[in-house]
């Protein structure tokens, strides 16, 4: 007996969002994962993506790569980004290619654009003053507006944006890019009016990917906002409705309590 589900390849697949692709979709793709560590139920590749010829073993027979692992964070310094970041991606995409991989799902970043939250409106949004604001009646941030990282992290998620469509034009790799506002731990984002604005729900997290990896070939690239459909929202997440039928379980509302957050991973 054959087994004919796809064959994905997760890099951070022992990560927050990793473990939600393979509990959640397990039984439609066959997942595997490179990762510092092993991941759990699944076949691992432990690595570091910075180190080409380690992580190329990975690649081979893989449809899809989901490209999760990097730097998580926008304070990290600049060694840390470039080596983990961009570095990184660079591999991600030419073991990719080299191994003939169909398509990668790179996991960017609102940060591409947080310079947008210096800006009015977004920055009332940000700051939890709705009261400033009509609610469904003020200009959201589309895909379409200019690239303004906000950090050393940012301008890596925007550089693998452009890694992704040098390798569709020139290699024949397809890729998607989902602008990830937050995904938590906690699946709570009532601590802050930012997180409520960038909230990404688990679950509209493994809608979004599963919609990405079964998105016709013929669909070469595309770069979509990616969080829950929430009231107070800084990012227009149409395209991804109209495009991949994306439809939104989770919307976060108004309501916070002001408290610090806490990492659990």
């Amino acid at each position: 007996m054959t087994n004919d589900k796809r064959k994905i390849l997760i890099t951070g697949g022992a990560g927050l969002i990793g473990s939600l692709l393979i509990s959640n979709l397990g039984e439609k793709y066959e997942f595997s994962s490179l990762d510092l560590q092993e991941a759990e139920g699944v076949k691992s590749t432990v690595a570091n993506i910075a180190d080409f010829d380690a992580i190329t073993p990975a690649f081979e027979g893989i449809d899809t790569v989901v490209h999760l692992a990097a730097d998580r964070s926008p304070a990290g310094s600049w060694d840390s980004i470039l080596k983990n970041n961009f570095i990184a991606t660079y591999n991600v995409f030419e073991a990719s290619k080299q191994a003939g991989v169909k398509r990668v799902i790179f996991a960017s970043s609102n940060h591409a654009e947080g310079g947008f939250y210096l800006d009015e409106p977004w920055k009332h949004v940000n700051e939890g003053n709705f009261h400033l604001l009509e609610q469904d009646n003020y200009e959201l941030v589309t895909e379409k507006h200019m690239i303004r990282p906000d950090s050393y992290y940012g301008v890596a998620k925007a550089c693998g944006e452009a890694l992704g469509s040098y390798y569709n034009d020139y290699h024949g790799l397809s890729s998607f890019h989902l602008r990830i506002g937050w995904v938590l731990e906690t699946d709570d984002p009532t601590f802050s009016a930012y997180s409520l604005s960038l909230w990404l729900s688990h679950r509209d997290t493994a809608q979004l990917i599963d919609l990405c990896i079964s998105a016709p070939e013929s669909h070469r690239y595309d770069i979509f906002n990616a969080t829950s459909d929430n009231t107070w929202k800084i990012f227009d997440i149409t395209h991804a409705k109209e495009v991949l039928g994306y439809k939104p379980e989770d919307r976060a509302g108004s309501d916070f309590t002001p408290r610090e957050y806490i990492r659990t991973t």
